[in-house]
């Protein structure tokens, strides 16, 4: 597991201020958080090092990509050896319809988000790219109503380190 990275109140609201739109400027973070330019530049650049920002995402809307149904696909997978998790990983990671791909514990060994143009195309999904594989033993589906973003992501309250720098 990787180690937790101090953080003082400037890095706090630059992140908090990236996550909320990361195509703040260096200027416009500066200001904000009340410090020089190269400093925010600095700071930013060590979030990056110490891997705490691991990247930029373009966030899009899959409905106005003629993808308007959203599921979430419960799946079971017997026997789950390694061997086969590779395989089954990279197959669903690279399907287009897939958003996120979760390992579980529990009675569901996967959790995939897809979106799909609507149900005859959420049916062809789950017959020919799931339940047509030897190794998936079971797929549930859920119907996604409505979605929120969350965040920004911070460290914990209690126990959060806090470093001098500047």
């Amino acid at each position: 597991m990787a180690e937790s990275v101090a953080l003082d109140p400037v890095d706090l609201h630059i992140l908090r201020l990236l996550q909320n739109d990361a195509r703040t400027t260096y200027r416009e973070l500066a200001a904000e958080v009340g410090v020089a330019p190269s400093t925010c530049l600095d700071r930013v650049a060590r979030l990056r090092r110490s891997g705490v920002i691991t990247g930029h995402r373009l966030a899009l809307d899959p409905a106005r990509l003629g993808r308007g149904l959203q599921a979430l696909l419960m799946v079971q997978v017997r026997p789950h050896r390694r061997e086969l998790i590779g395989p089954f990983v990279e197959r669903i990671r690279a399907l287009p319809e897939s958003l996120a791909l979760f390992h579980l514990t529990g009675p569901d060994d996967y959790l995939v988000h897809v979106a799909v143009t609507d149900m005859a195309d959420l049916q062809r999904l789950v017959l020919d790219e799931f339940t047509s594989q030897r190794e998936v033993a079971r797929v549930e589906t859920r119907l996604i109503f409505q979605q929120w973003e969350c965040g920004p992501l911070l460290p914990p309250a209690t126990g959060r380190q806090v470093s001098d720098s500047g």
